[in-house]
């Protein structure tokens, strides 16, 4: 992987909402093809971060550069680089998935074939069927295709997979995988800890708008959170025991006499992501994010900005 010039570079990076500091003096690279999972509650300054680094959000103050521009400033070209699947984007349902993606892709100068996109998200049996018709998954499908025809430098997802069934997120792993292998630089943003834990290369936990973690994802926290816990259950009490040789304590159990209900448990993504956003005094995991007045356009019609792009 090519680290010599970072496809993101973020330092000091503030956003305040009157006496509200939403994100708080945050630091980060993001090297090129690499997938970066960032992670934190409701609340926590994620979306903030993620609408400035997209150029739909002006900062307060610090130092952006997002494929060697400064995002509040880029034009539709820089634009035009990057590949956004938002939570939700009202696109029309008047066209068929197959005419909404053909269209989509006239906007790029090498964009991927419109067939290949639409099996990739798994809509073969619904190209031909009105968005409008389709149900609340279908849908998310046609939004991650829409992020990714345009064969972006850089693609921001954002809970790409809600509403997606165990079979289609696996599929759509599949998919991130493959443009991971194409060089694609990724910033995914998930509620899914095994999602993030399978995509990721590297973990970034933000709680009360500062970085609270940074680092691959079998490294992130503190150490002690990740030693494997032993459990066993002797006279009829549950007896459980932290160590980082649980072998040894599993032979020296088992030399006494086969141990009941014996089990290692090797902590999680999510057991260090919970200890460190409660460590951190994490808000509330459902009070909203501060706005700032109604000023992002991140939320606008993606078809009219892509018509921006080309004229």
């Amino acid at each position: 992987m090519n680290t010599s010039t970072p496809s993101i570079r973020v330092r000091g990076l503030r956003k305040e909402y009157g006496a509200h500091t939403a994100v708080d003096g945050i630091d980060f690279d993001v090297a090129p093809g690499e997938t970066l999972a960032l992670l934190g509650p409701n609340g926590a300054g994620k979306s903030t971060t993620i609408e400035i680094l997209e150029g739909y959000r002006r900062r307060t103050s610090g130092d952006v550069q997002v494929l060697g521009e400064d995002p509040g400033h880029a034009g539709l070209a820089w634009r035009a680089r990057l590949g956004i699947v938002l939570q939700s984007t009202g696109e029309s349902g008047a066209f068929t998935v197959r005419e909404q993606l053909a269209q989509f892709a006239r906007y790029y100068p090498n964009p991927r074939d419109v067939d290949e996109t639409i099996a990739a998200v798994g809509l073969e049996a619904k190209a031909k069927t009105r968005i409008g018709k389709l149900s609340g998954g279908q849908r998310r499908r046609v939004d991650v295709a829409l992020g990714i025809i345009g064969r972006p430098e850089l693609l921001f997802l954002d809970e790409p997979t809600t509403g997606f069934d165990p079979e289609a997120r696996r599929e759509f792993w599949g998919l991130i995988r493959r443009l991971k292998h194409e060089g694609t630089t990724i910033v995914l943003t998930t509620h899914y800890l095994d999602e993030a834990a399978q995509l990721g290369d590297r973990a970034l936990v933000i709680a009360g708008g500062r970085v609270v973690a940074d680092g691959a994802m079998d490294e992130i926290g503190d150490p002690s959170a990740r030693v494997p816990i032993v459990r066993w259950r002797e006279a009829g009490v549950l007896r459980e025991e932290r160590t980082e040789r649980p072998g040894e304590l599993v032979a020296r159990l088992a030399a006494a006499g086969e141990p009941a209900a014996l089990e290692v448990v090797r902590p999680s993504l999510e057991d260090v992501y919970l200890g460190l956003v409660g460590e951190a005094g994490k808000q509330s995991a459902d009070q909203p994010e501060a706005g700032d007045g109604g000023t992002s356009t991140r939320g606008r019609s993606r078809r009219a900005e892509q018509q921006e792009v080309t004229s």
